[in-house]
């Protein structure tokens, strides 16, 4: 008799994931900052093995221009074997990819050939308005019960943004996922612990305060994001938020625990108003309440006020300025992008609240401009960007690009793009591919990565 069976692709538990066979290509969402040619994902071969290693297979283009495809993600992933919402006759097919400037939302299909995806279908953004309230769609993850999708603003462009649904297998947008919002208006990336039915959510700010670059004054007067919003996830109901306070702004990138029983996970703030450093902070359950501590700083570095930007000038310092982290799926390494000095930090954090540096490397950066092994004779822009980690941990991907309008105000005239990969030590250091050192076509730069089959920041488990 047929039967449905499980993608492979699905893992129980993050121990099983971390099992699964090695990633051969990687998908990488790529755009135009100038806004004249359609924004493209490209594939890449990452298979050491290969003779096209290290280069794009292909790319497919996305109908429109100025779409800034930014975070995107899986129709269904590991999250759909949970017992409270299993959907194990779905598959990891689709990639959803949102345009973060344009509130496009955009469907690829992987099948019949991973290599070279097909866009099947465009979301346009008076539906996503109409059905959401919500537009500027940002971070895509595959939940249980459906598609989740976090918006920066409103269908007007103001506040509140939020959260809103997607249905895995039509991809219609179903509707605003909160029933009572309570206290939060800005919106910037979206988790969960689905062990302990809690969404969490971060801030950064409406459309119209970073659209075109980082706004000083709002960011001098504390008005960019600074909390934590904890959500009971079944009911769909605020229960707490946590304010880091008027210093700190910009609180982004969630890594919760992948392991379902823990109750605890790392979030970014880029940067600190009193000395231009960065921090990571855990948060954590706390007796019946949700609490968070600042675990690491990172200090701004001394420079030559003639170096730098006109936005930095005046503070004679180049601020780390991290802008996304990731998570192992071992809960044991956190890998921090500091995009304004260049460096590229690994923390072990078995112990959440007490961080061990074990790894650093440097590349680009404002100042510094550091060179790729491969190339050493060549200064690179940008900095380590965002961010992502092979299922097994032993491979680490990251590009150079932030967003258009911010790659500019931080490094005058912009820069190149490229993609690199870190070869991991199994008790932590890392090191360069030599191998693998991609610089982009011209007209493009790239941002997200996702790995073939699932990777750590795609994927959340219901069992340990």
């Amino acid at each position: 008799m047929p039967s449905w069976r499980p993608d492979p692709s699905f893992y129980p538990s993050p121990r099983m994931a971390e099992r699964a066979p090695p990633e051969t290509i990687a998908y990488v969402a790529a755009f135009d900052p100038s806004r004249r040619t359609p924004d493209a994902i490209a594939v890449v071969d990452v298979d050491p093995a290969s003779a096209q290693y290290g280069t794009i297979l292909s790319t497919t283009a996305m109908p429109n221009t100025g779409d800034e495809l930014h975070h995107f993600g899986w129709n269904a992933c590991s999250s759909c074997l949970c017992p409270n919402a299993p959907h194990p006759h779905v598959a990891r097919r689709y990639l959803v990819v949102p345009g973060l400037r344009s509130s496009r939302v955009h469907i690829l299909d992987t099948q019949p050939d991973p290599r070279r995806p097909t866009l099947v279908k465009v979301i346009e953004p008076k539906e996503i308005a109409e059905k959401t309230g919500y537009t500027r769609p940002h971070t895509v993850h595959c939940g249980p019960d459906g598609i989740y999708v976090t918006a920066l603003g409103n269908a007007e462009g103001g506040a509140p943004g939020g959260v809103f649904l997607m249905d895995p297998e039509t991809f219609e947008p179903l509707g605003q996922w909160e029933i009572e919002r309570g206290s939060q208006k800005l919106a910037y990336d979206g988790w969960w612990h689905l062990g302990h039915d809690t969404l969490v959510t971060s801030e950064w700010g409406t459309p119209d305060t970073f659209e075109n670059g980082l706004v000083p004054e709002i960011l001098l007067g504390s008005k960019y994001g600074r909390k934590l919003h904890f959500w009971d996830l079944q009911r769909r109901k605020h229960l707490q938020e946590i304010d880091f306070g008027e210093e700190h702004q910009l609180v982004f990138e969630l890594r919760p625990a992948h392991d379902p029983t823990k109750a605890y996970g790392f979030v970014n703030c880029v940067v600190s108003l009193k000395d231009l450093s960065s921090s990571i902070w855990t948060w954590y359950r706390d007796g019946d309440r949700w609490a968070a501590r600042k675990i690491i700083t990172i200090p701004a570095e001394p420079a030559d006020p003639d170096l730098l930007p006109p936005m930095l000038k005046g503070f004679g310092a180049v601020p780390p300025l991290v802008t996304d982290i990731d998570l192992s799926m071992d809960d044991r390494f956190l890998y921090v992008s500091c995009w304004g000095t260049g460096d590229f930090i690994q923390y072990d954090v078995s112990d959440p609240f007490e961080p061990r540096e074990t790894g650093r490397v440097r590349i680009g950066g404002i100042v510094s401009r550091a060179a790729h092994p491969a190339a050493p004779g060549k200064p690179l822009g940008g900095g380590p960007q965002m961010v992502e980690i092979s299922r097994d941990g032993k491979r680490v991907y990251f590009t150079n690009s932030l967003y258009g309008a911010i790659d500019t105000q931080f490094y005058d005239g912009g820069f190149d793009g490229w993609m690199v990969k870190l070869d991991i030590g199994d008790e932590g250091g890392m090191a360069f591919d030599q191998r693998f050192f991609l610089s982009w076509p011209e007209g493009h730069l790239p941002h997200q990565v996702r790995l073939e089959g699932g990777d750590c920041s795609s994927d959340s488990y219901c069992f340990p």
